[in-house]
């Protein structure tokens, strides 16, 4: 699972607004996502966190085993993202 939150956590944050966001490659976005997630593959992130809209608005990252999210949440506080959070695993939602 690898995430800092557990699935009931989570969807109680995208519910209040929360970006949802899937650092899986696109080929695996394509296969199947959870609902209203954005995807921006990991090495896409840098060059595209401004997407992301402002750095205050709390941020669910996922991906398949958890790694990428927890890469993808230490490189989007390192760039002044101040509420980012890990699900980890899409299966942990």
């Amino acid at each position: 699972r690898r995430g800092d939150l557990r699935g009931e956590e989570a969807r109680q944050l995208v519910a209040g607004g929360a970006r949802l966001l899937d650092i899986r490659t696109s080929r695996e976005f394509a296969a199947g996502h959870l609902p209203g997630a954005v995807n921006i593959p990991l090495g896409d992130l840098e060059r595209r966190m401004h997407s992301l809209g402002p750095k205050d608005r709390p941020i669910v990252a996922y991906c398949q085993s958890g790694q990428r999210s927890g890469l993808a949440k230490r490189l989007l506080m390192a760039n002044g993202y101040t509420a980012v959070h890990n699900l980890g695993a899409m299966s942990s939602w």
